[in-house]
């Protein structure tokens, strides 16, 4: 590695200063990976970027690593211990110092369902949290779901979308509330995805017993994002296709899946990659408090959560909460089983967990471009986290 300014004590730059040029074996830039390839950084932005030798000799080479896009997690709950919806500075700081750690530079605070006074506390602190930069926006998943497909979300929290507390709730996060994900066959689900999208939000459909119509109709309601496809969602039968089919089959629709091995078997995954095209899916960690933690007890909103040999279940019951999965791994995983040669796979997995979650909520384009936000990971060949570098400033795992 390079001379560096302001070396880390693992030997990554603490700030990239400007004009500092890197090189690395390969640079997977969202659409190519450029071998080997190198980029220039200029405080917070990269200012070029290539394949082959440099212009000049390079401030800093990586060697043998892979450098990706920064992961983009749309859908995530806590980690580190911390929790969102304590709606507390230490919970956030410490979920986001956890998943930073893995590689994740942009993420979207998802809350669970939660009684109406206590939900416009949530959101108003974490509103706050969002307009200081520390997470990009919320996720409210719930409390609008069906009851039968509650998951793990306290069965007393649930209701129907009134139109009054849908405009609350807005209100109280000023602008800062990314996604709203509910059932669309409850009562006022309809009308709650009109306001949702009116107010500039993405609706998703999810925690959902709606058949194939009354999925359609959501998504010409408004609806774009189907919240991690097949769990917690009525499943596919031959003679009423249900919601997991309207949302593949309309190119204008996202979905979700949560690819850790544990939520869904890797076939399946394909079969989603392949049938609806890798740009219109995402990876999401829905990681909650015990991701990055040893096994235990915790809480998920109101819930007890067990872990076990790192599987996250409703105490007594063997209903999944969430995961205590990190980008990283997910990205691994869309890499190791995808069925792509290696380079495909790697523009793959950086779409997957960075280009199309961005792309879905409207966020910032996170792929390695000249102009683009210098948010970007360092990987080795086992494809595991070295360093990461979030608008221009590098970190270590």
């Amino acid at each position: 590695m390079g001379s560096l300014r302001g070396k880390a004590s693992e030997g990554h730059p603490k700030g990239s200063g400007p004009g500092v040029l890197i090189t690395a074996d390969a640079v997977v830039t969202g659409t190519a990976v450029l071998r080997p390839g190198w980029f220039q950084v200029v405080g917070r932005r990269l200012v070029g970027l290539g394949a082959g030798s440099p212009r000049r000799p390079a401030d800093v080479s990586l060697g043998d690593a892979t450098v990706v896009p920064g992961f983009v997690d749309m859908h995530v709950h806590g980690g580190g211990g911390g929790s969102f919806s304590e709606a507390s500075a230490e919970g956030t700081r410490r979920a986001v110092e956890l998943h930073a750690r893995h590689g994740t530079t942009t993420m979207v605070a998802s809350l669970v369902s939660a009684p109406p006074e206590e939900l416009l506390r949530q959101v108003g602190v974490l509103a706050e949290q969002v307009e200081e930069g520390l997470v990009a926006g919320i996720h409210l998943e719930g409390p609008w779901l069906a009851p039968g497909r509650r998951g793990a979300h306290d069965a007393s929290a649930l209701r129907d979308p009134h139109p009054a507390e849908i405009d609350r709730v807005l209100r109280a996060g000023r602008g800062t509330i990314r996604m709203v994900t509910l059932a669309p066959e409850l009562d006022g689900a309809h009308e709650a995805i009109k306001r949702v999208v009116g107010a500039g939000s993405v609706a998703a459909v999810g925690h959902t017993d709606a058949t194939y119509q009354q999925t359609r109709a959501a998504i010409a309601a408004g609806a774009t994002v189907g919240t991690h496809l097949f769990n917690a969602m009525r499943p596919v039968h031959h003679r009423e296709p249900g919601p997991v089919v309207a949302l593949l089959e309309d190119p204008r629709v996202t979905v979700e899946l949560i690819a850790d091995g544990v939520h869904l078997d890797a076939a399946l995954a394909r079969h989603v990659w392949d049938s609806a095209g890798i740009d219109r899916v995402t990876l999401v960690t829905d990681a909650m408090a015990a991701a990055g933690m040893p096994d235990g007890e915790y809480r998920l909103g109101a819930l007890p959560v067990r872990v076990a040999d790192g599987v996250a279940t409703v105490a007594g019951t063997t209903t999944i909460a969430g995961s205590t999965a990190t980008m990283d791994e997910l990205f691994r995983y869309a890499v190791l089983h995808c069925n792509r040669d290696q380079d495909t796979a790697l523009v793959a997995a950086a779409r997957l967990t960075s280009i199309n979650p961005a792309r879905a909520l409207g966020l910032p384009e996170p792929a390695m471009t000249e102009g683009a936000s210098a948010d970007l990971v360092v990987l080795d060949a086992a494809l595991t986290v070295t360093a990461v570098m979030r608008r221009g400033t590098w970190a270590t795992p």
